[in-house]
C-alpha cells in the first residue's frame, strides 16, 4: 500500500480532506479520486435523471439521434469559445463580484495545473453552460424527450472531457497515441503558451480558428502562461484575485512549491 492509499485508508476513505497533486499519483488512485468527486457524481445522477425523462416523454429514434449528434458536434464549440473568451479573456478579473469566479475556474488551475481540486470545474458554471449548448437544440429537433437526450449526451461528455483532462495531468506516459497527443497539446497549453490549444479532447476548432500550435512553432515560452496575464501591474488596478490569492505567484509551480517548503523549514 502507498502513502496515498495508506492516508484514504486512514480517514476512512475520505480522499477529498487533503490536497492532491496528479503529479504525485497514478492512475488507479485518479480513477478513484475521479468517480468519488461531487461534480462526477452529480453529473452521473443527473444523466440517470434525464434517461427517467426520455422514457417518460419518449421522442423517435430519428430526432433523438440527431439530438446527441448535435450535442456532440456543439459540446467543442462552445467548449473552445468559453476557453478562449471567458476563461482566458481579459475581463472578468476586471470586476470585484466575478473575481472570485474566475480565480476558482480557472486561474488557480493555471497557477498550478497539477492541483487535482481545482481542475474539476464547478457545478454552478457548468451545469448551466451543458443546459445552455443542449437543451434548446434538442428540445427543436424533438420536444422534451429530445432535450433530455441531448442533456444527457452532454453530461457524459463532461465525463468523459473531465476524466480525459485529469489524465492530461497525470504523471505517466499514455498507451495510446491519441490520448499522448492530446495530452501533448494541453501541457504545451498549460506550461509553454497559453494563447492557444484551447481544446481539451478535441483540437479541430482550434485548427479553424488559427489557435492550433506544436511547441517547435512557436520557440519562447509565454511569460504569463501561469498567470494568465495578471500581473503585479494589472493588480493594481484590479486587485480583488492578488488579495484572495495571497499575492500573484510566478514561475513553475513545482519550483514554486520547492522554495516555499525551503523557507518554512
Amino acid at each position: 500500500m502507498n502513502k496515498a492509499e495508506s492516508n484514504m485508508k486512514s480517514e476512512g476513505g475520505s480522499f477529498w480532506t487533503k490536497s492532491h497533486y496528479l503529479d504525485r499519483m497514478n492512475l488507479k488512485q485518479l480513477i478513484i479520486a475521479y468517480f468519488q468527486h461531487y461534480t462526477i457524481i452529480a453529473y452521473l445522477l443527473l444523466t440517470a435523471l434525464s434517461i427517467g425523462v426520455f422514457i417518460y416523454y419518449p421522442a423517435q429514434i430519428l430526432p433523438t439521434s440527431l439530438s446527441i449528434l448535435a450535442a456532440l458536434v456543439v459540446y467543442p464549440l462552445v467548449w473552445h469559445l468559453l476557453h478562449q473568451y471567458v476563461l482566458h479573456g481579459q475581463w472578468m478579473y476586471k470586476f470585484k463580484f466575478m473575481s472570485a469566479t474566475w480565480k476558482r475556474i480557472h486561474y488557480d488551475h493555471h497557477q498550478d495545473p497539477n492541483h487535482l481540486e481545482v481542475l474539476f470545474g464547478a457545478l454552478h458554471t457548468t451545469l448551466p453552460t451543458i443546459a445552455v449548448a443542449t437543451l434548446p437544440i434538442g428540445f427543436a429537433l424533438g420536444g422534451i424527450g429530445g432535450a433530455a437526450a441531448a442533456f444527457a449526451a452532454g453530461l457524459l461528455i463532461t465525463c468523459y472531457y473531465e476524466f480525459i483532462h485529469c489524465i492530461q495531468h497525470l504523471a505517466f506516459k499514455p498507451k495510446y497515441q491519441w490520448v499522448a497527443f492530446m495530452k501533448q497539446r494541453h501541457l504545451e497549453h498549460h506550461f509553454h503558451d497559453e494563447d492557444g490549444n484551447y481544446g481539451i479532447t478535441n483540437y479541430f476548432w482550434d485548427r479553424v480558428l488559427g489557435t492550433y500550435y506544436e511547441r517547435k512553432d512557436r520557440k519562447d515560452r509565454s511569460p504569463t502562461v501561469f498567470n494568465l496575464g495578471y500581473t503585479e501591474e494589472v493588480a493594481k488596478d484590479y486587485p480583488w484575485v492578488k488579495e484572495m490569492s495571497g499575492g500573484i505567484a510566478s514561475g513553475h509551480p513545482r519550483r514554486r512549491s520547492l522554495e516555499d517548503n525551503k523557507k518554512s523549514s
